[in-house]
């Protein structure tokens, strides 16, 4: 199968802008997400997606390769989606632009769901044991069947502990996904539904179109930069 991780990459982030530019060390955020995709060797080709010259610029200047998309787009599975219609692929692997830390053992893990001609799209999770995390509608929450698939995903708590004697593990929803290139093209071609559009978390698309996601549990996956807040604790971990 040819396996390509296509890395969508928007300038403009509604909760902290130009987040992707900003300095994680000694390189920014998105050059670090595009180096440590590569240096997992999982991939036939690594493509950051971009409506920005500078993005774009940033990676192409150090040697990566780097699409400019055509039009706006609602979520980053749609910017990949035009970049991927006129590939020969396989399987694409979205990994989130504001992901620095991509490590190759759980990318490795979500690829071997492929192995099972049923999945059709994949994505990884991480227990979450943080109160103050689970109760903070920045970190979106998963929960799944015996089976490990989706049932669904919220910014909110789910599931709520009505009854506090039970104990329930809570999952983090991790923003890289493996789909079959039919089903990235479907999902775009369907419009937003109520659920993706009011919790804003565009893989709600799938399941409110009953199509399974393939959850797979994985270790901490460093930090997501979503705030400025964010950033900083990056820079302590990194």
């Amino acid at each position: 199968m040819k396996i390509v991780a296509m890395i969508p990459a928007r300038y403009a982030a509604t909760r902290f802008p130009a987040k992707l530019m900003q300095m994680l060390g000694s390189k920014t955020v998105i050059r670090h997400t595009y180096d440590n995709t590569m240096a997992t060797g999982l991939f036939n080709e690594v493509v950051v997606v971009t409506d920005s010259d500078i993005i774009f610029n940033e990676i192409t200047s150090h040697g990566g390769k780097a699409i400019m998309s055509k039009k706006n787009h609602e979520s980053g599975s749609d910017r990949i989606a035009e970049a991927a219609a006129n590939l020969e692929v396989d399987i694409i692997v979205n990994v989130q632009g504001d992901e620095p830390f991509v490590q190759k053992e759980p990318l490795e893990k979500l690829l071997a769901t492929f192995n099972d001609p049923t999945v059709q799209v994949a994505s990884l999770m991480q227990v979450l044991k943080d109160q103050t995390l689970i109760d903070d509608p920045n970190y979106v929450k998963v929960a799944v069947d015996r089976k490990m698939n989706a049932l669904f995903f919220s910014r909110s708590v789910i599931p709520y502990p009505r009854d506090k004697s039970i104990s329930i593990p809570y999952y983090e929803h991790i923003g890289v996904y493996a789909f079959r290139k039919e089903a990235l093209l479907n999902f775009t071609a369907w419009p937003i539904t109520p659920l993706e559009a009011a919790e804003k978390i565009e893989c709600l698309r799938y399941l409110e179109y009953g199509v399974s996601l393939k959850m797979v549990l994985t270790q901490y996956m460093g930090i997501e930069i979503d705030t400025p807040e964010d950033l900083i604790k990056a820079a302590k971990f990194l």
